[in-house]
């Protein structure tokens, strides 16, 4: 009965049966036009604009009612409450098809002709979420069509949907992956092949490479070279190696999909490497983990983040979603280990749990609280940029006292580039974490922008070096897991030191050395010590530069109720509301949140990991500097105020006494303030 009710929704909203079509990769032409077959056709060419699409966690609902009540047993199926037309924000209702279609429509008339391909992690099909309408595998998978068809309702060529040429049916490249609400049950996916790895082969089948059809029905992996010969977008099946998937064990045993998915990954970073290429990694859950919680299972996550430490030269960048919340995240090479690796316990890895299944708004703000201790640790930017700002002054003075000067900064500088691992920060990769579609907050979509200076010309390894600049790359002392230039895979591991990257002072009686422990499974070669560094690490052509981030403001455009989500509890209680209004909403439109580009707070100059270790340390600060304050809670976060007051008392003997008002760090409280896209009150986090 239900099926039958879904299939009726959706055609009713228009969306009656079409051919899918097959997407077309920009091919540069001198670095500026991208050619498409027919230059008489209505999209002729293409420029390339070095921008892309993230979009995520769309989670489509067509049981969903306006002005039904949004109580947790309701999900916006029935009842009266304060469900709005276009959705109920900072509730857990899933998304009703006219924000689908909304979001689409605002998509095809802002960005289409301004991005060059999408990526697309997954959730696309409703949660769970109601005993009295439960879902079934034929509503998990129409559901997965109906958002295929809004794809090519704005990127296929029209005239171009049935023709005989499989490569000529999308202006630009589609890039999908599935969530853990796109199986049923959901979080669980077996071994391959299976039935859903075949059905989405079957739904995405003008997205996959035909040659990496049978590989998908293995595993559902693939990857796509958006820009040929210049940059591949790797599409990783994460169910695999999420904590909750109770049929899969990890990626330490070779019997297991997550061992061959890694397998398969580090073969094909290698072939990119030795064809000059560049990768981006995709998926839906990312490689979250703190002290007390991981949302990979342990295993799976040391080994993604050595392959991204070994591949450091090949591999752009990382987008997830999953989460709802709009973070970054860091990955330390320094948490990996030989026992972790070959699947055995390690200090501290037992005492993390999964996440849970559906993050709250309470949960996620503990996890916030957790990155922003751990980045805590992370060395004072601003007294390394105090450093450098020394040293040019030193270069104008001589003299001895100048000399012992700058001999000394020189020494804070390399102890500051060995805690993060050298002149790039190579001991962390990063990756970005984009909120949803959902409205558990705002629904959001987000604009990447990537360097596409000298594209035409990039491809071999001197090439890449004239690109990236001709400056010196520091070595860290603790190169780890780096063996040397073999050409081939080793079972050898250099581990890092167990206690301090720091050299030590006291010279103790040698020991007889240890034998190292070996992995069990071929480690990836690093990069060449001659090389430059990647684009994630070091500006340079495809690198990524900034990101807009968009959000439409439900509250101002459903124009039901109160004009701010804080003064609507019934929008969370899910109360119904009394006097109900005709509503007349706005025309729907994404807005500007934030830019990183411009933005004052963040002042990020590009998105290369050391960008997001300096940010990361800003946030973590919890006396922060003059320039990442705000004076106290009376005033504003978003106040570019960077002194404290202080208030000056007079005792009965005369004397003064100064008494400083807290200063709050802007920085944090504008990143957990965006994480759930500027739904709850900043004050929450000034603590």
């Amino acid at each position: 009965m239900h099926s039958s009710a879904l299939a009726l929704i959706l055609l009713g909203f228009g969306f009656a049966h079409a051919a899918l079509a097959i997407q077309q990769p920009l091919i540069p032409i001198d670095g500026v036009n991208i050619g498409l077959r027919d230059s008489h056709s209505a999209e002729g060419s293409r420029k390339l604009q070095g921008r892309f699409l993230h979009i995520t966690d769309l989670h489509p609902d067509p049981f969903y009612k306006y002005h039904s009540s949004t109580e947790k047993n309701a999900a916006c199926h029935r009842g009266e409450g304060a469900a709005g037309i276009l959705g109920a924000e900072t509730t857990d209702c899933d998304a009703p098809i006219s924000l689908i279609n909304a979001t689409f429509k605002w998509i095809d008339e802002h960005l289409k002709d301004d991005i060059d391909f999408v990526i697309w992690t997954g959730d696309s099909a409703r949660h769970d979420n109601d005993e009295k309408i439960p879902r079934s595998e034929k509503q998990v998978v129409q559901l997965n069509e109906l958002l295929v068809r809004k794809f090519v309702e704005v990127f296929g060529k029209g005239n171009r949907i049935n023709d005989t040429d499989p490569t000529n049916d999308f202006i630009i490249p589609i890039v999908p992956t599935f969530g853990n609400n796109d199986i049923l049950p959901h979080n669980i996916l077996i071994n391959g092949p299976n039935k859903w790895t075949k059905k989405y082969s079957s739904i995405w089948r003008k997205f996959i490479p035909e040659e990496q059809r049978h590989g998908f029905e293995r595993g559902g992996w693939f990857y796509v070279e958006v820009i040929p010969k210049k940059l591949a977008v790797f599409s990783l099946n994460t169910i695999y190696f999420f904590d909750s998937n109770t049929a899969v064990d990890g990626c330490a045993a070779k019997s297991e999909p997550g061992y061959e998915h890694m397998e398969w990954l580090r073969i094909q970073l290698e072939f990119l490497r030795q064809r000059g290429m560049k990768a981006i990694m995709m998926g839906h859950v990312p490689p979250a983990r703190t002290e007390s919680k991981m949302s990979w299972d342990e295993t799976c996550w040391q080994k993604y983040t050595l392959w991204m430490r070994q591949y450091r030269d090949v591999v752009v960048g990382s987008v997830y979603g999953h989460m709802n919340i709009d973070h970054f995240i860091l990955q330390d090479i320094k948490e990996v280990n030989v026992d972790s690796l070959n699947g055995h316990v390690y200090k501290g890895n037992s005492l993390r749990e999964a996440f849970d299944d559906e993050l709250t708004a309470q949960s996620s703000a503990e996890y916030l609280s957790e990155l922003r201790n751990e980045w805590s640790h992370l060395p004072d930017p601003e007294k390394f940029k105090n450093l450098l700002a020394a040293e040019t002054d030193d270069e104008k003075q001589n003299g001895g006292v100048a000399a012992r000067k700058k001999k000394n900064r020189r020494k804070k500088r390399e102890k500051f580039f060995r805690k993060i691992g050298g002149r790039w920060g190579e001991r962390y990769s990063s990756a970005l974490v984009s909120p949803s579609v959902i409205p558990n907050y705002f629904p959001t979509i987000r604009v990447i922008e990537y360097n596409i200076t000298g594209i035409d010309a990039l491809n071999a390894a001197t090439d890449t070096f004239d690109i990236a600049g001709s400056s010196e790359r520091s070595t860290p002392q603790w190169e780890m897991f780096d063996t040397g230039n073999d050409e081939q895979p080793t079972n050898r591991l250099d581990l890092p030191p167990t206690d301090s990257i720091e050299p030590t002072k006291r010279k103790k009686k040698p020991k007889k050395p240890k034998k190292s422990p070996k992995p069990n499974f071929p480690v990836p070669k690093p990069p060449s010590r001659s090389s430059p560094p990647g684009p994630a690490y070091s500006p340079q052509t495809l690198t990524w530069l900034a990101y807009t981030q968009y959000f439409a403001n439900l509250t101002s455009i459903n124009n039901d109720f109160a004009p701010d989500p804080r003064d609507a509890p019934t929008h969370r209680e899910g109360a119904p509301h009394q006097n109900l209004p005709k509503p007349h909403p706005p025309p729907f439109a994404y807005e500007l949140e934030y830019d990183t580009r411009t933005d004052p707070v963040y002042a990020m100059p590009d998105l290369t990991v050391l960008s997001h270790i300096d940010l990361a340390a800003r946030i973590g600060q919890y006396r922060p500097a003059k320039g990442s304050r705000i004076q106290d809670t009376d005033h504003h976060p978003g106040d570019t105020d960077a002194t404290t007051t202080t208030t000056t008392t007079t005792t009965k003997k005369g004397k003064k006494h100064h008494r400083g008002r807290k200063a709050i760090n802007r920085v944090w409280i504008a990143f957990a303030g965006r994480a759930f896209v500027g739904t709850r009150d900043e004050a929450e986090f000034a603590g």
